[in-house]
């Protein structure tokens, strides 16, 4: 076994004759920004993609089940559905919103 001295020298000789394409292919804190930013839009439009989802299934099926239990009111029913999705669809909005300014400005 060697001597600390002796393998801290190895390794400071093989470290010294890096070649300098490895030293600037390293990762650096903009890397680290960019892969953060890109991780955090894929997150943001995953999580803001799932709440208005669930939220406008519900509301058609319930509209569904309305419309069946009262044929007449079909109309006001749809338009009170429709409105009632749009709304619900503004938060998937804004998570695109948030993902497109990760990717397009803190990710540049």
């Amino acid at each position: 076994m060697m001597d600390p001295a002796t393998l801290l020298a190895v390794l400071e000789t093989t470290l010294s004759q890096a070649d300098a394409d490895v030293v600037e292919s390293a990762i650096t804190g903009k890397d680290l920004i960019k892969a953060g930013a890109l991780m955090g839009a894929g997150i943001c439009m995953g999580f803001g993609a799932i709440g208005p989802g669930i939220g406008e299934g519900f509301a058609a099926g319930k509209a569904c089940e309305a419309i069946g239990r009262a044929p007449e009111e079909a109309g006001l029913l749809t338009r009170t559905m429709l409105i009632g999705q749009a709304v619900s669809e503004s938060t998937g909005i804004y998570s695109l919103v948030v993902a497109l300014l990760m990717l397009f400005v803190v990710g540049v």
